[in-house]
């Protein structure tokens, strides 16, 4: 009769057979390829709400057809919009509720009426979807406070840094452009000796205020120093962008606040450039800082426009041709 295996050898079986067990599940789940555990998959790489959207609307649109999907949802009273494809005159509309929380609203439209088996496999893949994006919207709260100017309410200028790069990416890698301008109040310290820096608080907000009402929603406006604002506006030209720095300097001297029993009036300079083809971050903030600069050492209250950037060609020691900007 052969020998009984001990206790500790069965143990050791039990536990091989179980890790087998979870590897064999492991591979089914990256494998299996039905909608939902596909859905749950890719869902799982991901906190940035507007890619997990992206990849909830590839995945519908794996299994039932549709024209167009629209998210729309508000974090800190700032919008967030993703829209895919165009058309349809039938809709369904989704409010995106979890334990009271409203995590946004999506629209599905197509030509042809939705049946209600598709509505039910919509809703089942909602199911499967509304965990990542509440843990999204609740991480990009989180990202947005920190990357948030706690006087003026928007963005700070860490978030203006990257906003300025990930531009310069899309031009790069799109062909898209984007102009940029810098606005500055003008003897904004004799504010705050004068009267406070509470004062100075409320020109600030007011300002900022101001500045969003200037420009597009599209627009980006930043607080990027003490008195000092950084505007991004995409898909604009040389014209358009002197415009909307003429508007922005008109708007601010506007602003009236009453401190007191003292009016308490501002002025502002800008400078605005268009980023160039193949121009750095860094040289079209540059350049767009030196019209600032010539518009306060001009007089103030004005507007200049950035000089053009001279791109030249550098060969890599590979033999291949890159390019620089000064």
């Amino acid at each position: 009769m052969p020998p009984r295996p001990s206790s500790q050898t069965a143990t050791s079986q039990r536990r091989e057979q179980a890790l087998a067990d979870l590897e064999r599940l492991s591979r089914q789940w990256q494998s299996d390829n039905d909608p939902f555990t596909r859905l749950g998959r890719r869902l799982s790489t991901t906190l940035e709400l507007k890619q997990l959207i992206a990849i909830f609307a590839e995945e519908l649109a794996s299994v039932i057809p549709y024209d167009s999907l629209t998210y729309q949802h508000r974090l800190e009273d700032l919008p967030i919009e993703v829209a895919f494809g165009r058309g349809g005159n039938h809709k369904c509309e989704y409010r995106l509720n979890l334990e009271g929380q409203d995590y946004g609203l999506l629209r599905i439209f197509r030509r042809m009426r939705f049946a209600e088996q598709e509505l039910t496999v919509i809703e089942q893949l909602l199911g499967s979807a509304i965990f990542a994006i509440r843990n999204a919207c609740q991480f990009e709260t989180v990202r947005r406070a920190a990357l948030t100017d706690v006087v003026t309410g928007v963005p700070n200028k860490r978030a203006f840094e990257d906003a300025l790069r990930r531009e310069t990416c899309l031009a790069e890698r799109h062909g898209t452009h984007c102009a940029l301008i810098l606005c500055d109040l003008d003897h904004f310290k004799r504010v705050n000796d004068t009267h406070g820096h509470q004062v100075g608080d409320q020109i600030l907000r007011i300002a900022a205020l101001a500045i969003q009402d200037a420009t597009r929603r599209t627009d980006a406006v930043f607080r990027i120093g003490g008195e000092e604002f950084g505007i991004l506006l995409p898909h604009v030209g040389d014209r358009e962008c002197e415009l909307v720095a003429e508007r922005i300097r008109q708007t601010i001297s506007d602003i009236t606040l009453d401190a007191h029993n003292e009016t308490v009036r501002v002025t502002a300079s800008a400078g605005y450039g268009l980023q160039n083809s193949g121009e750095t971050a860094d040289s079209w903030f540059r350049r767009t800082d030196q019209a600032l600069y010539r518009a306060k050492s001009e007089g103030r209250n004005c507007t200049r426009a950035a000089a053009t950037a001279t791109i030249t060609g550098r060969t890599e020691p590979d033999g291949s041709s890159r390019l620089s900007s000064s």
